[in-house]
């Protein structure tokens, strides 16, 4: 966040005041300290774990100090443990600050409900209805809060930036908040906070399938990256194109209004689509003069190799199709199978045109990279017969507003003559 533009600084700054007025009126709160103290003291431990192990956040603490505490001073259980946290001070700042306000709004919610004399009551089920509310409400908050940094910060378009935020956040906050209601309840019964400690064990253990299950996704995209090294060694005038056509396949998914999960998933297709060339001769990705049709024939094999490397991915999902079938076309001249139209998967026509428009503004060896207008004016040309108009439009789209400035790794090569091919069009070599 230390490169953000002035806009998103002046909307943390926003945030942040509005946090310092929701605990402004502490002093004249009935307060006891000593729970304040203690739940913050819990929230820092558990956060710092939750994040150097789990790499996640952990929201129980601040729901049980929701449903105990008074708004201002619930508002402060969230400041230590965000404020310690690792990163940059803006951003250890914005992080204290949008919880703060997450936190008083949920506190508030539950206050209004009766909440607080029906967990001092163990009143169920009715202390379900106001803890309810409140973890909506905290919900809410932090995906309004959220989107905002993302439209300022990021740049996402504001149309998408709330997008799917709260959908995805909703189930594990629910959580989270049923913890800390069971914390709420316990610290009030004749037991005490000794007793509304043990609450956070099943929590712990849930996180760590949960951590497992991140550890081996890791595993997986370091084999991907290993992959992708290895094509880039191999094919030294394409190297960079696999991160390059990833990004573009992430920036026309993002476009199209896709899901989170989708664009990360065609963002790996992208940067595997090229993997099946570690199964081609490397004569034949270096050859600098024209290929034979023997020798196109075995190089047009490497979406089917791709496929057999990393069908066992499961992960990869639909990124696994764009792999094998990113070079048919529309009009069914394409290969390995020569689909037609929409018999071609919706992920391969995406990386299609990625991997068109990132070749054709790459220096190759037989011939230098063309500026972003007329590549764009290429795809534009061949939307239709090659490629898919829906993801073409996409691209342009988003490249007229965000732009592209990738780093051209390769040689300068040579430039071609006159009538030579161009990437993307039949007869150039991708």
């Amino acid at each position: 966040m230390e490169g953000i533009p002035a806009r998103a600084r002046v909307y943390v700054a926003c945030v942040a005041l509005g946090a310092l007025l929701c605990v402004q009126p502490l002093p004249a709160t009935r307060t006891p300290w000593w729970a304040l103290a203690l739940l913050a003291a819990l929230y820092a431990g558990c956060e710092q774990i939750a994040r150097r192990r789990f790499a996640g956040t952990f929201h129980p603490v601040l729901l049980a100090g929701a449903f105990l505490l008074a708004p201002p001073a619930a508002a402060l259980v969230a400041v230590p443990g965000a404020l310690l946290s690792q990163g940059a001070p803006l951003r250890r700042a914005w992080r204290a600050a949008q919880l703060a306000l997450a936190v008083w709004a949920a506190a508030r919610v539950h206050w209004s409900l009766d909440g607080r004399d029906a967990v001092v009551a163990s009143d169920f089920p009715y202390a379900l209805l106001p803890a309810g509310a409140a973890v909506l409400t905290f919900c809410l908050v932090l995906t309004v809060l959220d989107g905002g940094i993302l439209a300022l910060a990021e740049r996402v378009p504001v149309r998408r930036a709330w997008r799917g935020l709260f959908a995805r956040s909703l189930a594990p906050t629910a959580v989270h908040g049923l913890a800390g209601l069971m914390m709420a309840v316990l610290w009030r019964s004749p037991y005490g906070p000794v007793a509304a400690l043990l609450v956070l064990l099943p929590m712990g253990v849930s996180w760590w399938v949960f951590a497992q299950y991140h550890r081996e996704r890791a595993a997986h995209q370091a084999t991907i990256r290993a992959l992708v090294q290895a094509v880039d060694i191999k094919d030294g005038y394409t190297r960079g194109h696999s991160e390059r056509v990833g990004h573009a396949s992430m920036m026309i998914a993002r476009e199209l209004g896709m899901d989170t999960e989708r664009v990360e998933v065609l963002r790996f297709a992208g940067i595997l689509h090229d993997v099946g060339k570690l199964g081609v001769p490397t004569r034949l990705l270096r050859k600098d003069g024209p290929l034979t049709p023997e020798e196109r024939r075995i190089i047009e094999l490497h979406p089917e190799y791709g496929h057999e490397m990393v069908r066992g991915i499961s992960f990869l999902g639909e990124a696994r199709a764009a792999v094998l079938h990113h070079h048919e076309r529309l009009d069914g001249s394409g290969y390995p199978y020569g689909l037609v139209g929409g018999q071609i998967p919706e992920s391969a026509r995406v990386v299609a045109v990625a991997d068109a428009f990132d070749a054709m503004t790459s220096t190759r060896s037989y011939r230098r990279a063309r500026p972003v207008d007329v590549a764009l004016e290429e795809l534009r040309r061949c939307a239709g017969t090659q490629f898919d108009p829906r993801m073409v439009t996409a691209l342009v789209r988003v490249i007229q507003r965000s732009g592209w400035s990738p780093e051209v790794t390769a040689g300068e090569g040579r430039v071609p003559a006159p009538g030579a091919p161009v990437a993307g069009r039949p007869g150039a070599r991708r």
